[in-house]
């Protein structure tokens, strides 16, 4: 399964509803859950191939991603 074209903002929401926080912003978004970091671009939309690259590290599936979008 391809995942969703979505903006940096409801990326970053749905990983906050997953239980990580910011930690750091720039040209990039970092957030941490106490044990996993994971680096968000700031594109609109994410590229979807990132994004899967961004779900692997996190742990999670592309359906429990859209669970939380």
């Amino acid at each position: 399964m391809r995942p969703p074209l979505v903006s940096h903002r409801r990326v970053v929401r749905a990983f906050t509803r997953a239980g990580f926080r910011i930690v750091r912003q720039g040209r990039h978004i970092s957030m941490w859950n106490g044990e996993t970091m994971i680096t968000i671009p700031r594109n609109d939309p994410v590229d979807p191939w990132t994004l899967k690259g961004i779900l692997r590290d996190a742990g999670l599936t592309i359906e429990e991603f859209l669970d939380l979008v």
